[in-house]
């Protein structure tokens, strides 16, 4: 039998799953510097469509951004679920969130449709007694 990694108690897991609510809804709403602000100062975000990652809150808060212009331009919007979650604490306390995670995109006046599902695997980490992600690898199982 396969040992399993220890699992996070039911009040962190909960404090990480209120941690995405919030930090998905600011991603959807279009709020760019609240949404990287849930990032370390040097944090990074790896997603599969990029040639490297985007490193640091104000390349995050401009991608975003970007990102919101390009939906608003499409009249779309998008909405993150994360689902299947995960929370590992690692020694250095750190913690590892795994979860699938399904976008959900609705065009102005015209019915929902799942756009994508992707993996996310994140490195949070505590400063000021807030969770942050540190790192964020994106994968998707239809690219490479």
């Amino acid at each position: 039998m396969t040992a399993q990694a220890p699992t996070a108690p039911a009040d962190v897991y909960a404090e990480v799953q209120h941690f995405y609510a919030r930090q998905m809804r600011y991603l959807d709403s279009g709020e760019a510097e609240t949404w990287a602000g849930t990032f370390t100062e040097d944090g990074s975000f790896d997603p599969p469509s990029l040639p490297e990652p985007v490193r640091g809150r104000p390349l995050l808060a401009e991608g975003a951004r970007n990102a919101a212009a390009g939906l608003a331009a499409a009249r779309e919007t998008h909405r993150h679920w994360v689902g299947m979650l995960t929370v590992t604490p690692s020694d250095d306390g750190s913690l590892t969130a795994e979860s699938l995670v399904s976008i959900v995109a609705v065009a102005q006046g015209g019915p929902a449709r799942l756009h994508l599902v992707c993996t996310c695997r994140d490195v949070l980490v505590r400063e000021g007694g807030r969770l942050l992600v540190r790192e964020r690898v994106v994968t998707r199982d239809d690219r490479p």
